[in-house]
């Protein structure tokens, strides 16, 4: 039986209801069409392998399912078949409807996107064309069947659903502002992060990334632009936190950790990303605003709302987060000040530029030019020089200091610490930007061909284009479909977003790393909200009456959004999230137990993740402090040049997951300076 059996519960309930709801107001084919899809979405969750490990997801192989998955493969088999029979039956129907629609050939195209990235590529080519069919065959047979239950749906229902929406989206005019609905679901997002973060991912990172990254803000947080080396430097070794003679830090660039510095600062680090989920929520509802209109805005904010990428990534340690918030600062700033003139916005526009820069500096760009460039058009017709000018300074302001911080660290300020970093660990110029045979590092199962060429851009774009399909709405029916019809659009809001879209993934892909598969396509995730506002208009538009948005799109969306929320982001937070790759919450209950209080506490395993999941609990400058020293447990050489550099400390000897294949585990301890001798061999 497959780990995410549990799934069948919520599922069942979400059926029940939805068939209890149909009785109730007289719609009772509706209730059992949307009862079949949610089925159908548990059953096509069981089949997907992803699990704790670094990989793309790809549907289980027949045997494995048969084997083990034979519940879960019976469910989605009568599932197909049960939505082609239903097709059958309504073929005329939906042919009528069908030539109808308007700009129905958006709604073909957004099929083919949607079904052609149903499933992530495959070494094997005809393994990938096998999953491929089947996986678009799912996504076929929930779209068939979200569509009958918003068929079946009575009149009255219909007319109802499309009163209620205008009413919604009918907002009065006036300039850009927040209101209770935008803080109401900046407040959910918040709430429904934190409690990921604290359940799921304990509280703690577990990306090499986020530990390098909450390393940094430990030290930030105590005042220092770097650690001093530990006493024996072996047993300290963590990936990305580089020892360069008498300094010891992290490769980052410092903008993301001085944010999280604020929070270990007041003890609750894992509640900066949530926060800022919700602040992008806010930011996003101004921006629409700005772009097009409060009903749009409304829309827009109620998908990124519920998307599961958003949701998830605002759990983690990650800093994609603050570059979102940061890019939706700097895009807000250049409109404003387009507008009006003003020097305000535009200042504070630079100033989210320059840290922007000092955090993801890639990113840093392409927001930069996507801003700058119109802001900058706009002064040459109009008298904007004075904006112009203060978005300028305002960005050299924030962003020289990310200058003067490599500088200080590199001794250049163009050379950022990572790039060096890199350049020693796989040689020169492998992991920066561009193309050629000398680049890439060849990381397995995420650098696919040697070097960086139009073979790369494409299986990136490819793999990227399927993550964003199934995380971004998590909707069984695939994510890219509601995106695409928003593409009907050519009014100003569409139109900036397809450009968004374009300068992302068109930079990223001169770089030969897709990101992996660490919470979705990260590197783009800067598209998240272009494509919220273009599914907005997707859904706003399709089957749209002189009443408003077409009442069986709002129940079709309404009803995938909820499966997504109950089904897709549990399965994600339990099946992926929880233990991902190996690093356990385990030892964070140790600093606050007090139980190590003044010890040496030797930790035996692999780097990753035994050793990882304790590196973030030293003090930057180790042993300074009766704080507990812990300190990786490599080999026998490493132990006893600890055992010498903390005579004093009583002693722990602790086997990490890979030791235990569980949970971390005290062997032996404590044992007093005096009887050392009789400590464990290795």
């Amino acid at each position: 039986m497959t780990a995410a059996h549990w799934l069948w519960i919520p599922a069942v309930v979400l059926a029940l209801a939805a068939l209890g709801a149909g009785i109730r107001f007289g719609a009772p084919r509706s209730g059992a069409w949307a009862a079949v899809a949610a089925l159908g979405q548990a059953a096509m969750l069981q089949l997907v392998h992803a699990g704790p490990l670094v990989g793309y997801q790809h549907l289980a192989p027949l045997q494995v399912a048969r084997h083990d998955r034979l519940g879960a493969l019976l469910v989605a088999v009568a599932f197909v078949l049960v939505a082609l029979v239903g097709l059958g039956s309504r073929r005329a129907a939906i042919s009528r409807w069908f030539h109808a629609l308007p700009g129905r050939w958006f709604l073909v195209a957004g099929l083919l996107v949607a079904s052609l990235l149903a499933a992530a590529p495959s070494a094997a080519p005809a393994t990938w064309a096998l999953e491929l069919a089947a996986a678009a065959m799912l996504q076929l047979s929930a779209l068939a069947c979200v569509a009958m239950a918003a068929a079946d749906l009575p009149d009255e229902r219909v007319v109802a659903l499309e009163g209620a929406a205008r009413r919604w989206l009918d907002t009065p005019p006036g300039p850009p502002r927040l209101d209770r609905f935008s803080w109401l679901l900046a407040g959910f997002v918040a709430v429904i992060a934190t409690a990921l973060c604290l359940t799921s991912y304990e509280a703690v990172p577990h990306i090499p990334d986020e530990i390098a990254y909450l390393v940094q803000a430990k030290y930030f947080a105590a005042g220092l632009p770097w650690m001093p080396p530990p006493p024996v430097p072996a047993a300290f070794e963590t990936f990305l936190v580089e020892l360069d003679g008498d300094r010891w830090f992290s490769v980052f660039p410092p903008g993301w950790p001085l944010l999280l510095a604020v929070g270990v600062k007041l003890g609750v680090p894992w509640l900066v990303n949530p926060l800022l989920g919700g602040a992008c929520i806010l930011l996003t509802y101004l921006l629409v605003q700005e772009l097009a209109d409060r009903g749009l805005a409304r829309l827009s904010i109620t998908v990124l709302a519920v998307s599961p990428w958003h949701l998830l990534l605002s759990m983690s340690f990650m800093s994609h987060g603050l570059s979102l918030v940061l890019a939706l600062v700097v895009a807000l700033g250049a409109l404003r000040a387009i507008r009006t003139g003003a020097w305000r916005p535009a200042v504070t526009g630079g100033l989210a530029l320059g840290v922007l820069g000092m955090s993801r500096p890639l990113e840093g760009v392409v927001v930069g030019a996507l801003a700058g460039l119109p802001l900058l058009w706009t002064a040459l017709r109009r008298p904007r020089l004075a904006a112009v000018s203060a978005a300028v300074v305002g960005a050299l302001v924030t962003g020289g200091l990310g200058l003067w911080y490599n500088r200080l660290i590199t001794g250049s300020a163009f050379v950022f610490p990572a790039e060096r970093y890199f350049d020693r660990e796989y040689g020169p110029g492998r992991y920066g930007i561009g193309f050629g045979p000398e680049k890439g590092v060849r990381w397995t199962g995420l650098d696919p061909f040697p070097g960086h060429g139009l073979v790369d851009v494409g299986v990136n774009a490819v793999l990227n284009g399927f993550m964003v399909n199934v995380d971004f709405l998590g909707w069984a029916v695939g994510s890219l479909l509601i995106v695409v019809l928003g593409l009907r659009s050519a009014r100003t809001a569409e139109r900036w977003m397809m450009v968004a879209i374009g300068a992302v993934t068109g930079v990223h892909a001169a770089y030969w790393f897709s990101g992996g598969p660490d919470f979705g396509a990260r590197y783009w995730y800067l598209i998240i909200v272009p494509c919220a506002v273009l599914a907005a208009r997707g859904l706003a538009t399709a089957g749209a009456t002189a009443r408003g948005p077409g009442g069986r799109t709002v129940a079709a969306g309404a009803w995938l959004s909820i499966l997504a929320l109950a089904l897709f982001v549990p399965w994600r937070a339990v099946d992926k999230y929880r233990g991902y790759r190996g690093v356990r919450g385990d030892p964070a209950a140790w600093t606050s137990a007090g139980r190590f209080e003044g010890a040496l506490v030797l930790v035996g395993g692999e780097r990753h993740p035994d050793w990882a999941s304790v590196a973030p609990l030293n003090e930057p400058e180790i042993g300074r402090s009766q704080a507990p020293v812990f300190a990786w447990d490599r080999d026998d050489a490493t132990r006893q040049a600890l055992l010498r550099a903390f005579p004093s400390r009583p002693v722990w000897l602790v086997a990490g997951p890979t030791v235990t294949r569980g949970a971390f585990e005290v062997i032996q301890g404590p044992v007093s300076p005096a009887d050392r001798e009789a400590l464990r061999p290795r």
